[in-house]
């Protein structure tokens, strides 16, 4: 069999709950889409990060997903949106972060007192993305929908096609493990 035969194989396994399946496919397609990712960002980190947590997606989705016969491409497509809302999501984090700096740098304060309220940024900014790996992916997106976004708990809802009750839970729970985190 080839690698394509092969992956489809794996593919229709894991939708069928085999994990073993799952990790040959992983096995299979890692290095490819290591590869690929890099040549979207240079962060090899998120790159590696954004491909585990793929199939990480895969298989809690593997009751929904349909058969495929391009896997491959399938992947790359989901591990390139993937790091596309990464991205988007890093560059919004750093611009609200820029924008509070501004705000308080424009009261003139003096060099010491700019370099240390810099080195807190810094500090906070750490640890707020320490605290956020923390959390499962639902949890992250609902996050984002809400605080970045501006999505109400109803329109988060219907976004994700989940109940308000379930999105009042997972945004307490998820908020309350950021606060001990960040403690």
């Amino acid at each position: 069999m080839t690698g394509d035969e092969n992956n489809i194989t794996y593919w229709e396994g894991m939708r069928k709950g085999n994990k073993q399946a799952l990790f040959d496919l992983y096995n299979s397609t890692y290095f490819h889409l290591v590869r690929f990712g890099l040549k979207l960002t240079a962060n090899d980190e998120l790159v590696k990060d954004s491909v585990t947590q793929l199939f990480l997606q895969l298989w809690e989705k593997r009751h929904r997903l349909q058969p495929v016969t391009q896997v491959r491409a399938y992947l790359f497509t989901s591990l390139r949106r993937m790091l596309a809302d990464q991205l988007e999501y890093h560059a919004k984090i750093e611009n609200a972060i820029e924008r509070m700096g501004r705000q308080e740098t424009a009261s003139e304060l003096p060099y010491e007192e700019i370099i240390v309220r810099v080195q807190q940024d810094e500090e906070l900014k750490r640890r707020l993305y320490h605290a956020m790996q923390q959390l499962t992916p639902r949890q992250k997106e609902l996050i984002d929908l809400m605080f970045f976004e501006g999505y109400t708990y109803q329109q988060i809802a219907a976004h994700t096609s989940q109940s308000v009750k379930t999105v009042y839970n997972t945004m307490y729970n998820a908020i309350k493990l950021l606060r001990e985190l960040l403690k």
